[in-house]
């Protein structure tokens, strides 16, 4: 079976970049990104070594935020960050969710500032899809990890 390479394969029509050059682009992302689990995880285990960081609104962080981040709206970040946040400890940001870039504009603004920063990819829409408790103004929550997100027999889902 032979692999078309032409314009029928719409995958194809650009090829693939070279091992190394993909390797060095993944390497890269994984520099400014964490995913969802790998931040649960390293929160549950105690100290992760980050300040979690919930850019959004008042009224989004009464709706619902991670338990343990600090609240930073965005556009508060230039004349608060070096008040609340230390420059030596790295920053992960989110926001609601992958719909929503408040969490790159949050992260933009404080490696602006200095912070070693990363982004929370799915923001806290994937943290309450995959099942992990959540806090809102009326105390603590937590739904069923939707199968879509998540296993639904393990914790683990193996990536």
């Amino acid at each position: 079976m032979s692999i078309s390479t032409t314009a029928e394969n719409p995958v194809l029509r650009v090829p693939p970049a070279a091992p190394a050059i993909a390797a060095a682009h993944f390497r890269a992302s994984l520099a400014f990104h964490a995913d969802v689990s790998d931040v649960a995880a390293a929160l549950a285990a105690g100290d992760p070594g980050f300040v979690l960081l919930d850019s959004r609104s008042t009224a989004a962080w009464d709706q619902g935020h991670i338990p343990g981040a600090v609240h930073l709206p965005t556009a508060l970040i230039p004349e608060q960050a070096g008040q609340l946040l230390d420059r030596s400890v790295p920053v992960v940001t989110y926001c609601w969710g992958p719909g929503c870039n408040g969490a790159t504009r949050a992260a933009l603004a404080l490696a602006e500032l200095g912070f070693q920063v990363k982004e929370m990819l799915g923001g806290f829409e994937y943290w309450v899809r995959e099942g992990f408790a959540y806090e809102t103004w009326q105390g603590p929550e937590q739904r069923t990890a939707d199968p879509l997100t998540a296993p639904a027999q393990d914790a683990d889902c193996g990536c």
